[in-house]
């Protein structure tokens, strides 16, 4: 488990890859303004996007181009960035809608970008246990198991964000089930529900 002054420093080290590395050209200026709209729980159109950032549709166009791993339907609309109306192990309800995320901590980080309370349910990859977290936007309310943990990655970029970060960030239902995982994932650490919030909190602020 690590420390909080690990969390600052695993902060620092996601900050350079999601807001300054490669890649993250126009990411910023989107983030939360989508997830405001994606969290209507609906497919959100180029002209929502364009009112609501003030610019014209084919900037919007040329923007979620350059998006990591944006999920669009067949008409164009956007249905995932983080946040995805297309299910996940990663349950996210919020205001009686139930969306999904990309990962354990969009999981968690969202809630203080969209400044909502929100219910996560998850299953532990290991046991296969579920785990539900109750978070408001400031603060973590519940956990069950009370010592569930949740993986954490850092990835070269980007670029593929889904496959080299959020495949390896879950929720365990125990720190030991996430000791099996850690075995095939050298490179992962493993944080308290709570640090992993923390964690959340200063990466959307950085965004």
């Amino acid at each position: 488990m690590t420390t909080t002054g690990d969390i600052n420093e695993l902060a620092a080290r996601l900050s350079k890859v999601f807001v300054e590395g490669p890649g993250t050209k126009g990411f910023s200026e989107l983030f939360r303004p989508l997830l405001l709209l994606l969290a209507k729980g609906k497919p959100v159109s180029p002209d929502e996007i364009a009112a609501a950032i003030g610019k014209s549709r084919e900037e919007v166009a040329a923007l979620l181009q350059m998006l990591p791993d944006v999920e669009l339907d067949d008409d164009g609309d956007l249905i995932g960035m983080g946040l995805t109306l297309r299910p996940t192990p990663h349950r996210f309800k919020v205001e009686g809608r139930t969306l999904f995320t990309w990962c354990a901590l969009d999981a968690l980080m969202f809630p203080a970008i969209i400044g909502k309370p929100v219910r996560i349910q998850s299953p532990c990859p290991v046991s296969g246990t579920l785990v539900r977290v109750q978070v408001a936007s400031n603060k973590v309310e519940r956990v069950e198991p009370s010592n569930a943990v949740v993986s954490v990655v850092t990835p070269e970029s980007i670029a593929d964000v889904r496959s080299t970060f959020c495949d390896d960030v879950h929720f365990f239902s125990s720190p030991e089930s996430a000791s099996e995982w850690l075995a095939e994932k050298p490179d992962a650490v493993i944080v308290s529900v709570a640090d992993a919030f923390k964690l959340g909190q200063i990466l959307a602020e950085h965004l």
